[in-house]
């Protein structure tokens, strides 16, 4: 009985993390220094809860970031194993315009939090670099995207998406720009599978 009631506090408590970290994002992208108590009353938390999951604002716009990275790096892996790699790729781009929709959402409550006096480092991009490398040689290996294109690269190819006003209607935008960079990976690629012959 102890051992269940256990894991329901900590289903509890993964709950309101999960609440506290959506409100943060609808009310930080809305306003960079939104109170507080304005997130936790969104959340439908109480203080208490809230400052024992993020005792700072810096703590919880830093864990926004990180939150919201993880959740496009891990997708790769699972769209790989549900998809077919070409498809697999273009989706997880879909979900990295989000992530970029966010971030650049965000950037000014990123900045007050690391440009804050002893503030942290905002966090680094390993994970999503990662993520895609596991994407392009998954294409690669299925004769879908030409050979050789590295996660920088990649990277480059999208670049457009960081202009993209979050205020905007950008969906289509990142949309079209995403099917011209999938058009441009799929060049040369061999038609039959495998590895693409280098000319």
């Amino acid at each position: 009985m102890q051992e269940k009631k256990g894991v329901a506090l900590r289903t509890d408590a993964r709950r309101n993390r999960e609440r506290i970290l959506e409100a943060a994002v609808a009310e930080l992208t809305r306003c960079a220094d939104a109170p507080l108590s304005v997130i936790a009353r969104r959340a439908g938390v109480g203080q208490g809860t809230f400052y024992r999951n993020f005792p700072s604002r810096e703590a919880l716009v830093l864990e926004i970031y990180r939150h919201e990275m993880r959740q496009v790096a891990d997708a790769a892996a699972h769209l790989l194993e549900t998809r077919e790699p070409a498809r697999a790729l273009r989706e997880w781009m879909d979900r990295l315009a989000r992530f970029a929709m966010t971030k650049a959402g965000l950037a000014d409550a990123i900045r007050m939090a690391t440009s804050a006096p002893g503030g942290r480092p905002k966090p680094g991009h390993a994970p999503v670099t990662s993520a895609a490398g596991l994407l392009l040689r998954a294409n690669e290996e299925a004769g879908t995207i030409r050979p050789g294109v590295t996660p920088d690269d990649f990277f480059l190819a999208i670049a457009g998406l960081w202009q993209l006003d979050p205020r905007s209607d950008w969906q289509p935008r990142a949309a079209r720009l995403l099917d011209l960079v999938m058009d441009g990976l799929r060049a040369a690629a061999s038609p039959s599978g495998g590895r693409a012959a280098r000319g």
